[in-house]
């Protein structure tokens, strides 16, 4: 039997009717009324009852907006079983288009970063060529993907690099209740054709190479140096935790080296020690000179 879990929301007005598995592939759904849900036989036998309002399918749940004239805590218990009994007699939640083309099947995993508040997501296909760094959805042009992902309540930050997407999530819940929401929701938006970055994306970051190269011949040699070392030694490791680091500015007088930790390292508690017993030590043995500091601009 079809399990149904009741959720509130912010609006007192709307509720949640959970699954336990996802009910949609990689769409939103929102039905007024009746006559604009010819795509889910579910929602216009939700809209023969007369308080409700609004109908939203996504992802693992139904939601539905209710007129005044009833309360939730009148008519939930009825809904709830209304659905499941729906559902396990082979109703249908939304019609799907058998024109879309194929899945393309691959394997998404979470895997833990230093970083209580982020979560790496290893995608089993390349994504990306250049990091890029999403601190919120009004930034996320360039990628359909975070931009769903901030649709999440409890996403803060996005961070895309490489085979990977590191999520950093705000404290409301905990990484066990969440995991298994966001992969599969990963998987299913990428599987359906779903678009991770923009090509216009790629095409802006190819400039910007040519533009670093020009830049990096005009630093002095210390800089240079710091940047390969970075590139070499540090890259990896940071992206190994769902991370990256960039080389900011060196300033000769007081040899203070500014970074920009992105991903999982921002905000990491480990971070500050990160810099100061692994990066600040490692360039002071490598160029050797124990002066040399290393700051994080957003540490």
């Amino acid at each position: 039997m079809t399990k149904i879990t009741i959720r509130e929301t912010q609006n007192p007005t709307i509720l949640k009717f959970e699954f336990e598995d996802f009910i949609t592939q990689n769409q939103n759904f929102e039905f007024k009324n009746i006559d604009e849900a010819q795509e889910s036989p579910l929602a216009q036998q939700l809209f023969y009852l007369p308080f409700v309002k609004t109908v939203y399918i996504s992802g693992n749940f139904i939601a539905i907006e209710r007129y005044s004239i009833v309360e939730w805590e009148d008519v939930q218990d009825a809904i709830a079983e209304q659905i499941a009994a729906f559902v396990d007699k082979g109703g249908v939640i939304i019609k799907i288009d058998e024109n879309k083309a194929k899945k393309q099947p691959i394997t998404v995993y979470g895997e833990t970063t230093p970083n209580p508040s982020a979560l790496k997501f290893v995608v089993s296909r390349m994504l990306t060529k250049s990091p890029v760094e999403y601190k919120n959805i009004d930034q996320t042009a360039s990628s359909p993907l975070a931009k769903e992902l901030f649709k999440f309540p409890y996403v803060k930050e996005v961070f895309i690099d490489e085979n990977y997407i590191s999520i950093t999530k705000y404290e409301i819940n905990d990484w066990d209740e969440i995991t298994l929401e966001v992969r599969t929701f990963i998987k299913q938006f990428i599987e359906n054709g779903g678009t991770v970055l923009d090509e216009s994306l790629i095409e802006v970051a190819t400039k910007n190479d040519i533009t670093k190269d020009e830049a990096f011949d005009k630093l002095d040699v210390t800089s240079q140096q710091i940047i390969n070392i970075l590139e070499e030694y540090v890259k990896p490791a940071v992206a190994a935790d769902g991370g990256n680091i960039a080389f900011d500015s060196y300033n000769e007088e007081d040899k203070t080296v500014k970074v920009i930790l992105q991903g999982a390292c921002s905000g990491c508690p480990s971070s500050t020690f990160t810099l100061k017993s692994g990066i600040e030590n490692m360039l002071k043995s490598m160029l050797n000179d124990e002066a040399i500091k290393v700051e994080a601009l957003n540490a």
